[in-house]
């Protein structure tokens, strides 16, 4: 497994694959692997010749610096993990190699990022954009695997691709849970062990929620998913939304779209944790 640091190291190394007629596969993240990244790059590996992942840590999509600060960074572990997973090149840059100078660029995602995370981050999935729209230039992947557990994530960066015309296929992997079925998360680092077992109150919430879609309304879905998990002490909900999945637009009723999916943001304690479930 070959570490760069560099693009220009990057473009050499993937350049000798694609002239012996190798498919490229991208998982970009920022680090702290866990088992969720590990799906991903499962993957990747079997899904392409060579198997790319990106280890940077974007300060673009940070808008609060404390979160950046201390946001978890275990490159050394990240690659012993990625060695064993069956990974051929790692991108591990920093910042300056990333941004040479300011990246200026301004997205227009129409509604797509005026909603839920961009709503209450704002700037972030600019910031995404820059980033991942990087990456891909450099990288120049024929597939680039992203995990479910960012929804409105996926939706920003198939809007991205689509508006720079960049020829690579988005995959989308399911969300990976501990067995308490609180959705992995770098994050969960953060977490004291009693905070962990508070926080898979957050999934087992929406699959109840899951279960009243049939007799009550959207409204008073989203009413007993916030009250229940603002019940418990340590848990307080920033967001609830129940959105169409293509547009991330909230719904109203049932009947508003064949495909639903409920996006929420909870604190436990300091640290912010999102998940989703699909209802329809």
């Amino acid at each position: 497994m070959e570490i760069v640091k560099s693009i220009t190291l990057l473009d050499d190394v993937l350049n000798a694959f694609r002239k012996k007629g190798k498919t490229i596969g991208l998982v970009p993240t920022m680090g702290a692997l866990h088992e969720g990244h590990a799906a991903l790059v499962k993957r990747c590996v079997v899904e392409n010749d060579i198997a790319a992942v990106s280890v940077f840590v974007n300060p673009t999509q940070f808008n609060n610096p404390e979160d950046l600060r201390l946001y978890p960074r275990t490159l050394d572990a990240d690659c012993a993990l990625l060695e064993k997973l069956g990974v051929d090149v790692v991108f591990a840059p920093d910042v300056d190699e990333m941004y040479p100078e300011p990246d200026t660029r301004v997205f227009d995602f129409g509604m797509l990022d005026k909603v839920m995370e961009g709503r209450f981050r704002p700037g972030h999935f600019n910031g995404v954009a820059q980033i991942v729209s990087k990456l891909f230039y450099a990288v120049k992947p024929d597939k680039a695997y992203f995990g479910e557990k960012d929804f409105q994530q996926l939706a920003i960066i198939r809007e991205m691709v689509k508006q720079l015309q960049i020829p690579v296929e988005i995959i989308a992997v399911p969300i990976v849970r501990e067995q308490s079925g609180l959705a992995l998360s770098s994050r969960n680092m953060r977490l004291t062990p009693q905070q962990r077992e508070t926080a898979s109150e957050i999934f087992k919430t929406l699959e109840m929620s899951a279960d009243l879609i049939e007799k009550q309304s959207v409204e008073d879905v989203k009413k007993f998913v916030v009250n229940r998990i603002n019940n418990h002490d340590a848990l307080s909900v920033e967001y609830f939304e129940i959105v169409d999945g293509e547009t991330l637009q909230a719904i109203f009723d049932w009947t508003d779209s064949q495909y639903i999916v409920g996006c929420i943001a909870v604190f436990c304690g300091e640290v912010r944790l999102i998940d989703n479930i699909r209802y329809k």
